[in-house]
């Protein structure tokens, strides 16, 4: 009994780290996804992508593309 009561308890344990993993892991996941499609959009249009905005000058980060 005591061995089944043992992979209960490990059961449970790998279930709620993988949830945890799950957790942490899906906004870093979707973050990088949506920064990425943010830089493809701009180039896309024929902008420059500098510091996180899409400007129409490479050396000025602004959001004017």
């Amino acid at each position: 009994m005591k061995e089944a009561t043992g992979e209960a308890n490990m059961t449970i344990i790998t279930v709620v780290l993988i949830a945890l993993v799950v957790a942490v892991a899906t906004p870093l996941i979707r973050n990088a996804l949506q920064s990425n499609q943010n830089k493809t959009d701009c180039l896309n249009r024929g902008c420059y992508f500098v510091q996180g905005h899409c400007s129409t000058d490479p050396d000025v980060p602004q959001d004017n593309c």
